[in-house]
């Protein structure tokens, strides 16, 4: 196990659920499968160090670290295995990542907050030119999501819009006693791989509110949906149409994007 900081409290607000179980650590570092050797490898929430440790074994001062929470970036800045400059204090959702990206292609790895995971998760699709993987922990259900096939009830926007771009792939369930504090519901780790061909011409934005548009009135046919969300669906498939978003696999989204939107 690892070693409590004194130094570094969990703060609620910020939705900090400090591991504390070294194994499980190590089993997240080594679930990042790239071999590009220009990668940068950035953690976010990094807290006391307990991933951001087996991730420097790995991958050495390729690794960044960034956490918006004060005092873990100043109690992380005093360890000696750690690189300087190589600790940053700030959001990654408001964080900018032009500069990281210029630098070459982009690893996500994390203990991601339970409260923003899911903008975490379009915050990576945001920058997917250049995010090669990511690797998580996120309140378990949020991971079944993304991984869901279509067809299941938990399959939804961001299980279409991350499996147009990357393979995901459901790793292992983390009980919340490894945790300190502990929290009421068990984690999941996930691995995001980007798929080695996208559809070409694809305006993502377009594609993101077709599926917005579909999901937000699940339980309708897609053609109430997408009328109540503004597409002109004169010409679609009339069998298409009588599906609900949970019966359409995500390639089947491109497709009615390009067609609505004449891609």
């Amino acid at each position: 196990m690892i070693t409590k900081s004194k130094k570094v409290k969990a703060k609620k607000h910020l939705g900090q659920h400090f591991l504390t179980d070294l194994a499980i650590a190590e089993r997240i570092a080594a679930a990042v499968q790239t071999n590009d050797e220009e990668a940068l490898i950035l953690e976010i929430g990094p807290g006391t160090g307990a991933l951001t440790q087996p991730l420097v074994r790995r991958f050495g001062q390729r690794v960044l670290a960034l956490d918006v929470d004060e005092e873990s970036v100043n109690f992380l800045r005093q360890q000696e295995w750690i690189q300087k400059g190589s600790v940053h204090q700030g959001d990654f959702l408001l964080f900018p990542l032009e500069e990281l990206v210029s630098r070459g292609p982009l690893v996500v790895a994390g203990n991601f907050p339970y409260n923003i995971s899911s903008q975490i998760l379009f915050k990576f699709l945001d920058i997917r030119e250049s995010g090669l993987e990511l690797v998580g922990m996120f309140q378990k259900e949020v991971a079944e999501r993304v991984c869901a096939s279509h067809g299941s009830k938990t399959y939804g926007i961001l299980s279409v819009l991350i499996q147009v771009y990357y393979d995901a792939e459901y790793l292992f369930t983390v009980p919340p006693h490894v945790f300190n504090p502990p929290p009421k519901v068990h984690s999941g780790v996930l691995r995001l791989k980007r798929r080695a061909e996208w559809p070409e011409n694809l305006e993502y934005a377009a594609l993101k509110r077709l599926t917005k548009a579909a999901f937000n009135q699940r339980r309708k046919t897609l053609r109430n949906s997408l009328r109540a969300g503004g597409f002109d669906i004169d010409g679609i498939d009339a069998e298409i149409l009588k599906l609900r978003p949970e019966q359409l696999p995500p390639l089947a989204f491109v497709k009615l994007t390009r067609q609505l939107t004449g891609q």
